[in-house]
């Protein structure tokens, strides 16, 4: 006898075709929970990061899965208020959907983004006692308050962290993705310590795998298989320390006949970047747009080393999605990080790199040149770096723990129903 059809819905404010990290994972999750008893719907936005198109069918199939997209507000969408006001009505429209289709789900799944986008769940629950899981990518209001934003004294502070605290208390489960991040939340609200689990995010090992440079088309493309290359991939966000690695990149501006930067991406801090560059008269650093997707398993190997870098007082509150694909590739790594990262201990065990503290650019830039005299050491991070992926954070290990959860929550679910 089959199961009965087990309904889910996951609301995150980005998939594809847009290429926002959080969106890709989506597909991947959507698609690999999607089986004969797990039927799967994602409400999402429209693309705002693609830059093929900005505009998706409102209503599609991708396999078993069920795709429904509103409109996206693009109202100053480079302005903190802006992003704030779109990311408003995206929740609004998300509460009208699921208001609207609330009898046909069993769980919803939601994530933060945008970042305040798990209240949904607990504004279903106390309507509609929906069961509902809270994806956690990026912890907030303190990535605000960390990034002075506003102060912790601040009343919209005071009043989103009493939210969280609601939301997580009456969440089935709560998924996390570091040991740091369930710290942090455990110290402000200890009582959901038997439902929190860590699954940390993934990437394609099948698709993204190592390339030597003298086999890659986009490192010869761009002259990078003639020189020691350190790469910078993604987001140039707040939340990242871009500024070590330009002074890593000052100190060793000499070699610039043999040692070569690149940064592949744009964010926030592009412009600034560029700006001090240019003061600085660098000519070691290369900067390149955002890759397509196909493009990816060739660009985040032109390198002989990739950089992941974190803001001071960024610990726990975010966690960077590239580190995933950085160990898929097999290469060396150079992690810039506070003290409490959880990516300092993780450098370690995987025996891939080393990691700096905040400001340390001396210490990264003689990391980079001893590689650079040491082949061997390089490539034997390298392929540690690629066996540590394969054993911790392939996406067939992190799906089974998403299944675990989803099965945990209707095996209770299950229960209840008896027992009434």
């Amino acid at each position: 006898m089959s199961k009965k059809e087990y309904k889910i819905l996951i609301v995150n404010q980005f998939f594809p075709p847009d290429y926002a990290a959080t969106g890709q994972l989506i597909e991947e999750l959507a698609t690999a929970i999607s089986k004969e008893d797990l039927k799967v719907r994602v409400f999402s936005g429209q693309p705002g990061y693609a830059f093929d198109t900005n505009q998706a069918p409102r209503d599609e199939k991708m396999g078993k899965v069920h795709v429904r997209r509103t409109r996206t507000a693009q109202m100053w969408p480079q302005r903190i208020r802006g992003k704030a006001v779109n990311s408003f009505l995206f929740f609004l429209r998300a509460f009208i959907h699921t208001a609207r289709y609330q009898k046909g789900d069993d769980l919803l799944i939601i994530t933060t983004a945008p970042a305040f986008m798990t209240w949904l769940g607990y504004f279903v629950y106390v309507i509609w006692k929906k069961k509902y899981v809270c994806l956690i990518y990026d912890l907030y209001p303190n990535v605000i308050t960390a990034l002075k934003v506003l102060p912790e004294t601040n009343i919209i502070v005071k009043l989103w962290n009493k939210l969280n605290h609601q939301t997580w208390t009456n969440a089935q489960e709560i998924i996390v993705l570091s040991s740091t991040m369930k710290e942090l939340i455990l110290e402000a609200c200890p009582k959901v310590s038997n439902k929190i689990s860590i699954i940390h995010n993934w990437a394609d090992g099948d698709t993204i795998k190592p390339i030597k440079k003298e086999d890659n088309w986009f490192a010869q493309q761009y002259g990078l298989d003639k020189k020691f290359t350190i790469l910078y991939s993604g987001n140039m966000g707040r939340c990242h320390d871009m500024e070590t690695i330009i002074e890593a990149a000052y100190i060793l501006k000499d070699y610039h006949n043999s040692i070569q930067f690149v940064f592949i991406g744009s964010g926030p801090q592009q412009e600034a970047i560029k700006e001090k560059i240019n003061g600085l008269e660098l000519d070691n650093i290369l900067f390149l747009p955002y890759q397509k997707k196909e493009d990816l398993p060739y660009s985040l190997t032109a390198c002989d080393v990739s950089l992941i870098s974190m803001a001071q007082g960024m610990e726990g509150i975010v966690a960077p999605s590239k580190l995933y694909s950085t160990l898929a590739a097999g290469n060396a790594v150079g992690v810039i990080c506070p003290e409490r990262s959880f990516l300092k201990q993780l450098v370690v065990d995987a025996q891939c790199g080393e990691s700096f503290t905040n400001g340390d650019a001396l210490g990264l830039a003689n990391f980079f040149l001893k590689l650079k005299e040491d082949s061997s050491l390089c490539e034997k991070m390298g392929y540690n770096a690629r066996q540590y992926f394969c054993n911790h954070f392939t996406k067939d290990i992190a799906i089974n723990k998403y299944l675990d959860v989803i099965d945990n929550i209707r095996r209770e679910s299950s229960l209840e129903l008896i027992t009434r």
